[in-house]
């Protein structure tokens, strides 16, 4: 999913969910074909603004609709705005026909029941489940369950890093494993510059770094059977290991514990911060003025060693997925703009305009999708990449944790102790918060 301030009133819409997580959802069939020229579609905001979004979805909804005769209405939703707003018409019925999901909300959304399953029927529509790569197909519902909505776009996250401010301070290639990058940063944060760039009132982004910390950890954050298990050992080192980058180590800037908005990629592309963990940024860095060559990716660091499986992850498996609602007056239709968005021709024009990675197959063949931007994370999503948790607690335990590293980050800049004890007692609140079925 992409990086977004988390909705201010998530937990309670959340919390709603889960109740009716517990009984199933909704049992209710599929809509109508009552308004079969017109589609109303909800766009998450991929671009650097609204405004490019429209630019870059437009001219493809006009295409569509010179295709198939059906107008698309759209509107293109901040992240700040977007979990509530779905919430909200999951439980309303009055939602669109079409919308864009976060990935990591898929489970979630799943157990409202309003969302179209997309079982071999459905999929056979679009081309067929295999035109996808498995790792996007794994962010899309509970296992063992048809999926709740298709791959659009996909991202990984990895590290960028100044070239210049590596140079200046004799660092000649980019950290490998977290001792390195805490030493590399040490020797750029000093008179100003900052060795790394975080995000620490963004819940979500908190919730993605430490998620794969915990898997470095040997830490889920769920149980095998789904329950919270947010005190684990591995689970508040990763914890105690992402605030400590700011904590103790001081190579995060304590004004990082304010960030919620993208600020850190504004600091990087400014020069006062040298490296950032970050998810298809390259678009992002350009807007921002940046020169391609003035920085360069690498793999997200793990603790020792090479990215890979098991304790060796170093991404989250990020990205957008479509849904349709089951209650759409125009199923066909949606299912059409489904087919549309996901085809190999959009799926290049579209994920060449954020800069993500196609989650077809055929797409990714296109030369755009192996440049310095994209290669590393194509390598990524394909070896060492893991899903969130697909369980229907999944958004509350983004807000509840996330909630719980924002507070330690804000500790942290205030220069009060972070110890593992603070940790642990930060995760057994949040925990509490977690819905009991």
């Amino acid at each position: 999913m992409r990086i977004r301030a988390a909705a201010v009133g998530a937990v309670t819409m959340s919390l709603a969910l889960a109740a009716s997580a517990c009984g199933g959802g909704s049992s209710s069939g599929e809509g109508s074909n009552d308004s079969p020229k017109t589609l109303t579609y909800w766009a998450s905001n991929q671009g650097a603004s609204i405004e490019v979004d429209k630019k870059v979805l437009r001219p493809e909804l006009d295409k569509f609709e010179k295709e198939t005769g059906i107008k698309v209405k759209l509107e293109v939703v901040p992240w700040s705005d977007l979990l509530n707003r779905i919430l909200t018409a999951t439980t309303s019925g009055q939602g669109p026909d079409v919308l864009n999901i976060g990935n990591t909300w898929s489970a979630s959304l799943q157990a409202s029941g309003a969302l179209l399953p997309w079982d071999a029927k459905n999929f056979g529509r679009i081309g067929g489940k295999d035109r996808f790569v498995d790792s996007a197909l794994g962010s899309t519902g509970v296992q063992g369950q048809d999926p709740a909505a298709v791959p659009l776009y996909s991202m990984a996250y990895a590290l960028y890093y100044n070239k210049k401010m590596f140079a200046d301070a004799g660092i000649s290639k980019p950290p490998a494993t977290w001792d390195e990058l805490v030493a590399d940063g040490k020797k750029i944060s000093k008179k100003g510059k900052w060795g790394l760039g975080a995000e620490g009132s963004n819940l979500s982004n908190n919730i993605h770094q430490i998620f794969v910390l915990g898997q470095q950890h040997d830490a889920d954050f769920f149980t095998a059977e789904g329950k919270p298990d947010f005190t684990s050992d591995g689970a508040v080192a990763a914890i105690k290991q992402y605030v400590d980058l700011m904590a103790k180590d001081k190579i995060v800037a304590p004004g990082n514990a304010e960030y919620a908005q993208n600020q850190s990629l504004s600091d990087f592309a400014k020069g006062k911060t040298a490296m950032v963990l970050w998810q298809t940024a390259s678009a992002t860095f350009k807007s921002l003025g940046m020169e391609d060559d003035e920085w360069g990716v690498a793999p997200a660091p793990v603790q020792s060693g090479a990215p890979g499986t098991g304790t060796n992850v170093n991404s989250m498996v990020a990205g957008i997925n479509m849904a349709v609602f089951k209650n759409s007056k125009n199923i066909n239709g949606a299912t059409k703009f489904v087919e549309f968005m996901t085809s190999d021709a959009e799926q290049k024009i579209l994920n060449k305009a954020y800069g993500s990675i196609p989650p077809v197959k055929a797409a990714q063949s296109d030369p755009a999708f192996n440049t310095q931007a994209t290669a590393a994370l194509r390598e990524t999503l394909a070896t060492s990449a893991e899903a969130l948790p697909q369980v229907a607690e999944e958004s509350q335990f983004e807000t509840a944790v996330g909630t719980a590293v924002k507070e330690l980050f804000a500790d942290a800049a205030a220069g009060r102790p972070v110890t593992t004890a603070s940790v642990k007692a930060k995760l057994e609140k949040a925990q509490q918060q977690m819905p009991t079925k």
